[in-house]
């Protein structure tokens, strides 16, 4: 059954971060430390419009 204080924790609002939701131990964590992947921009420039939003 619902109570009154329930549907005041269902209203709250919670700002994360896509970084807080990756461990610091996780393999992508590892990855990203170990491999430059800046090389992929210049194998994909071409596939980007000049008009519009950035590529980034």
């Amino acid at each position: 059954m619902l109570s009154k204080h329930d549907s005041i924790q269902r209203d709250q609002l919670e700002m994360i971060t896509l970084d807080q939701l990756v461990r610091p131990n996780h393999l992508v964590r590892k990855m990203e430390a170990a491999i430059d992947f800046t090389f992929i921009y210049d194998l994909v420039i071409d596939m980007y419009s000049e008009v519009g939003r950035p590529k980034y």
